[in-house]
């Protein structure tokens, strides 16, 4: 079963859905691995319509669903590097990867392909942790450094961060000395962010930006989060203006959240972001 609507061949799509469900590295509770399955059975709970785009699915998009990897529990360097050929391939062939997680970890292997076949890439990143540790618990990769790992690839001034309310001193330390840009709390500076005209930007979204009282599912909730409308109309705003040529949603733990509403969200929210991702 694939996401609602993303019913187009490998050949005829635009954009390639694929699931990472790995969580071997998850600092609190566990179960992002289920993340990917859940949001491909309950986005059959939504239309494929969206009122906010007056866009379909169905009939103005081309997308298909490549489903899940089958990645090796306890081994994040194997794990890693599936997920860097897989968002390879799609890349070589001309289409833009859309990796559902799993833990924060796995973006690191998307966006090892994406700066290979992207010089200059950026990162937008929205989150409620900076993930800019060097190490946890004497381990470098982990979604607790994730971020850091990506700027070991990428360099200074490549990373800008929204929503971030939590991280250690050592963190903040790191983005006040102008490594990243960082907006803590908000997202509120996010529309004086420019780049050079077609610059590439990978787009990675840890769901646990938004408020627990909207989202309890995920594994390591920070209360001050923003509101899904505000979410939404960010990411629109993203898709529509720069040159997002990879993204990710990762950090649904769906088992966290029984009555549902963090699934649902988290498919509703994805339906918008395929709409907007317009070639």
């Amino acid at each position: 079963m694939g996401f609602i609507g993303a019913e187009s061949t490998f050949e005829e799509a635009d954009v390639v859905v694929f699931g990472a469900p790995y969580d071997s590295t998850t600092s609190f509770r566990p179960g992002t691995r289920f993340g990917p399955s859940a949001v491909r059975t309950e986005s059959f709970g939504i239309e494929t319509y969206s009122p906010y785009q007056d866009r379909d699915l169905a009939d103005d998009a081309r997308v298909c669903d490549a489903g899940d990897l089958e990645l090796p529990f306890g081994a994040p360097d194997r794990a890693l590097e599936m997920i860097e050929a897989k968002a390879d391939e799609i890349l070589a062939a001309g289409k833009r990867p859309f990796l559902v997680g799993g833990e924060h970890l796995v973006t690191l292997g998307a966006v090892r392909a994406a700066a290979r076949r992207h010089p200059g890439l950026r990162i937008i990143h929205f989150d409620a942790h900076a993930d800019l540790r060097e190490d946890y618990l004497g381990v470098k990769l982990s979604h607790a450094c994730v971020m850091r790992r990506c700027h070991d690839l990428l360099g200074d001034g490549r990373i800008w961060q929204f929503g971030i309310r939590s991280g250690t001193r050592d963190e903040f330390a790191f983005m006040k000395a102008g490594h990243v840009v960082t907006e803590p709390f908000t997202i509120n500076t996010l529309r004086s962010l420019s780049f050079p005209e077609g610059a590439p930007v990978y787009l990675t979204v840890d769901l646990d930006v938004l408020d627990p009282s909207e989202f309890p599912g995920t594994g390591t909730q920070e209360a001050g989060g923003v509101r899904f409308a505000e979410l939404l109309d960010a990411l629109r705003w993203i898709l529509g203006r720069f040159n997002v040529v990879a993204m990710d949603n990762v950090e649904l733990s769906p088992a966290l959240d029984p009555s549902g509403r963090s699934t649902a969200l988290a498919c509703k929210l994805m339906r918008e972001e395929l709409l907007a991702w317009r070639p």
